[in-house]
């Protein structure tokens, strides 16, 4: 199995990117996982801003060059793991413009015309694994699960993914976090998992 690896946190000292490193150890220790690569958003200064003009169509979006690299690697990739810290109810603004930009006709999906569309990325596997301050049932029964409402539904069950795990940490910034066993968790996880 391929396994690719999208974190979007700026700071590279934070708890998400702890779970990454506990996501590629996990993985490095699994005999099933061939492969393990990282795009590290921040890090590589992705521009998540959609821009239509003249020399820019949306009709083109599946075809645009400065992404060339980043659908190789979602085409490349049996095993999609996201990681990001659960921002105002959501994930950050860096991993839904890469999500705006990337997804796009014809590379994600074929508009066929009907109620749904077809989805070109079926067989693959997703893992979200989030972090965030509030109470881990807050999005639950606060939000009414409109974190995994978004990326399930209207994200990737649209674009054929029907496999999606979700670790949901919170509590994240008190001491009382259990942070090592929640890291511990994921390594586990990745250390065992298949497609």
């Amino acid at each position: 199995m391929n396994m690719l690896l999208i974190y979007a946190h700026p700071n590279h000292q934070s708890l998400s990117y702890a779970f990454m490193q506990q996501v590629l150890r996990g993985g490095g220790e699994n005999p099933g996982v061939k492969e393990v690569r990282v795009l590290d958003l921040y890090e590589e200064g992705f521009d998540p801003v959609l821009v239509f003009n003249e020399d820019k169509r949306r009709r083109d979006m599946h075809i645009d060059p400065e992404l060339s690299r980043h659908r190789e690697l979602l085409m490349w990739a049996d095993k999609i793991v996201l990681i990001y810290p659960i921002w105002w109810g959501r994930p950050p603004a860096m991993m839904l413009g890469f999500v705006d930009r990337m997804f796009a006709s014809k590379f994600a999906y074929l508009d066929k015309g009907g109620l749904m569309p077809e989805g070109l990325m079926k067989g693959k596997s997703v893992v979200c694994i989030s972090v965030m301050k509030g109470p881990t049932g807050y999005l639950r029964l606060v939000m009414g699960n409109a974190h995994q409402v978004l990326m399930r539904r209207a994200l990737f069950g649209y674009v054929g993914i029907k496999k999606v795990k979700f670790f949901e940490f919170g509590g994240m910034e008190s001491p009382k976090g259990k942070h090592a066993q929640k890291l511990d968790k994921v390594y586990k996880y990745f250390r065992a998992v298949a497609q």
